[in-house]
């Protein structure tokens, strides 16, 4: 056979080739998101990774509890399951779903009408957000941090804040209830424990006051952010 006849063979297959490579790449692309994900809300078909599957505490989805003011935490099966599906509450984003970052900004959203911005990990808000925007009109509201065993208690609605050293990422929970009287505050939150709620709160975390200064014994936590507008 000729050389020019076998160059043209080998460019007739490479004619035939790239568009089927083509296709099948696409082709992958489109079902991949459909293969790996399953929201609380999701279709028929749609599956978990492996990590939101096996050994879950509660089903990754399920209702864990409801907070006072009526936002509800979902389980996240177990801290190292991600699904890469965003929420969106009234329109607005809150988060990957199931995690702590989420719930945080959900609940933020519903009685503050407010929202942080983005975050790699839930320990950056520590240091990277310093305020919150009003949604309706993008205003700023200051958050200030209190280092754990300040002089200022938490409150309701401050965002209790853990350091990275905790798997890796850190964590963020709500204050809904403070007790000074039994020394107990109560948190809300996702992507912790991922377990039922004893009431409209995750758990409660010991208060402790010494000479004036407010500790929580909980490990691994920084402090709290307290919005200040």
């Amino acid at each position: 056979m000729r050389p020019a006849t076998i160059a043209l063979l080998i460019r007739m297959r490479k004619s035939l080739i790239q568009p089927l490579l083509a296709t099948l790449v696409i082709a992958l692309c489109l079902a991949a998101p459909h293969a790996v994900v399953l929201a609380k809300d999701s279709g028929p078909g749609e599956v978990l990774p492996d990590a939101c599957q096996t050994g879950c505490v509660s089903a990754y989805g399920t209702l864990l509890g409801t907070a006072a003011g009526g936002v509800p935490a979902y389980s996240n099966c177990r801290a190292d399951c991600v699904v890469f599906v965003p929420n969106t509450e009234a329109g607005v984003y809150t988060g990957i779903r199931w995690q702590c970052v989420e719930f945080a900004r959900r609940w933020l959203l519903q009685h503050q009408g407010a929202v942080y911005g983005d975050v790699d990990v839930a320990a950056d808000i520590w240091d990277r957000i310093d305020h919150l925007e009003r949604v309706a009109d993008r205003s700023a509201i200051p958050l200030v941090a209190y280092p754990n065993g300040s002089r200022q208690a938490p409150a309701v609605g401050d965002l209790l804040i853990y350091a990275r050293a905790f798997l890796g990422t850190g964590h963020v929970a709500v204050v809904t209830g403070v007790d000074l009287a039994t020394h107990k505050v109560r948190v809300a939150e996702e992507n912790y424990l991922n377990r039922k709620w004893p009431g409209d709160y995750a758990r409660e975390i010991e208060l402790v006051v010494r000479d004036g200064r407010y500790w929580l014994l909980d490990a691994y936590l920084l402090g709290w952010k307290h919005a200040a507008g």
